[in-house]
């Protein structure tokens, strides 16, 4: 079966219906890192301390509290069972534009050891492995790159015709 560039080949309405689930995962994406900026996420110090807490440091602007065994299961449940459908759909769509395998090979295998090194190191770091806050922000950078520009290649083919139609 051949699946290079199938993309380019759909009829119009179903490019248009692609275009719009790719925009919307992508606002709710962008939306998930807005969160993790408010929460003071994204230096390795804040990462600790929004799982491990800041309770001894008196002149905290916002008290945090160690999160809990059920709280930390949950975070990690829900965002690696949502996180690798949101990769598996758009992984999916990757496949399909005119690229060449090793690099479709690369955008849609990494964000899966990527949202496992995240989630997982976020677990890790809350049981104490502190120096696992890099790999946290490492992996997140590279999800969040992976995440990108699938996107944009996915929506810039969308406006391709396939070859030889006018």
């Amino acid at each position: 079966m051949q699946y290079n560039g199938l993309l380019l080949s759909f009829p119009k309405e179903i490019k248009i219906f692609i275009a719009a689930f790719v925009v919307i995962l992508s606002i709710g994406f962008f939306t998930g890192l807005l969160f993790v900026s408010q929460t003071s996420t994204t230096s390795p110090d804040g990462i600790v301390e929004n799982y491990n807490g800041n309770e001894e440091d008196e002149d905290a602007e916002v008290m945090k509290f160690k999160k809990s065994e059920r709280e930390m299961l949950t975070i990690v449940h829900t965002h690696i069972l949502s996180m690798s459908f949101i990769f598996f759909l758009l992984g999916g769509l990757v496949w399909l534009t005119k690229l060449s395998k090793k690099l479709k090979l690369f955008l849609t295998v990494e964000p899966f050891l990527s949202v496992v090194l995240t989630f997982g190191g976020i677990y890790f770091l809350w049981t104490g492995l502190l120096w696992m806050k890099y790999v946290v922000i490492f992996s997140g950078f590279l999800m969040t790159a992976t995440f990108t520009i699938s996107t944009l290649i996915v929506l810039y083919q969308l406006t391709l015709k396939p070859a030889g139609v006018k």
